[in-house]
């Protein structure tokens, strides 16, 4: 296991691609930092032009360490990105790309951390959520967890269909899902107070998503009587 973050550039192999939905594809790659990750953690991903021209983004890892010597990213396209460009119109099976880390050791989780565990994803911020689901599931299926995840539409929540097979099946695993668009609504003190009912007092709090998704997320938890110390956040966007 890195212990540190690992800033060294490395080649990265895409093994396989697949479409998650509309607007997020899955990426497998092969790398040597495969089993080298805490499910959370990020990879930098670099592109380089022909000209030397380079752009660099950040993606959560969505898989948990399987030893298949592979990791997997899921990349929503985005209109007039760079790098998600290049993944959602260019890249093909057997490219190489560069990538380094893993980075972010405070927002990350191993079955030593113990729970009952609380996740709070906004809609591609589920992604680091999904590979802590993922790795309990697979090591740790004893740990009380619950994912609450708000997204746009369903059609638009991301592996949705795998969390709520999870949640059907899986001991202690719960799912609270909301749909903010269609007369939906927000995460709001009322889904806090149902998720804290349902999970009983968490010692291991993660919220991701958009700055105000998180801003907003954190300070109900808080109102609703969770300690700030066991909070972790990870944001994107303005």
């Amino acid at each position: 296991m890195i212990e540190v973050p690992d800033f060294r550039w490395r080649q990265a192999l895409i093994t396989a691609i697949a479409p998650v939905t509309a607007r997020v594809k899955s990426f497998r790659l092969r790398t040597e930092i495969a089993d080298a990750y805490r499910p959370g953690q990020h990879v930098d991903v670099r592109l380089t032009a022909e000209d030397g021209y380079r752009a660099q983004r950040s993606y959560s890892i969505a898989s948990a360490p399987d030893g298949s010597g592979t990791i997997e990213l899921m990349i929503e396209g985005l209109e007039g990105g760079e790098v998600s460009g290049f993944f959602h119109e260019i890249a093909e099976v057997g490219d190489a790309i560069e990538l380094r880390g893993p980075i972010g050791g405070a927002f990350s989780w191993g079955p030593a951390d113990g729970g009952p565990l609380l996740l709070v994803g906004g809609g591609s911020g589920v992604v680091p959520l999904l590979a802590m689901l993922r790795h309990r599931g697979a090591v740790a299926p004893e740990i009380p967890a619950l994912l609450l995840y708000s997204a746009r539409t369903r059609g638009d929540a991301i592996a949705l269909d795998e969390i709520e097979a999870r949640a059907g099946t899986e001991p202690g695993l719960s799912l609270i899902f909301t749909a903010t668009r269609s007369g939906g609504r927000r995460i709001d003190a009322a889904t806090v107070a149902e998720a804290l009912t349902t999970l009983g007092h968490p010692t291991r709090v993660f919220i991701c998503g958009a700055t105000p998704f998180v801003g907003t997320a954190a300070t109900l938890l808080v109102e609703a009587g969770v300690a700030p110390g066991l909070i972790r956040t990870e944001r994107f966007g303005g």
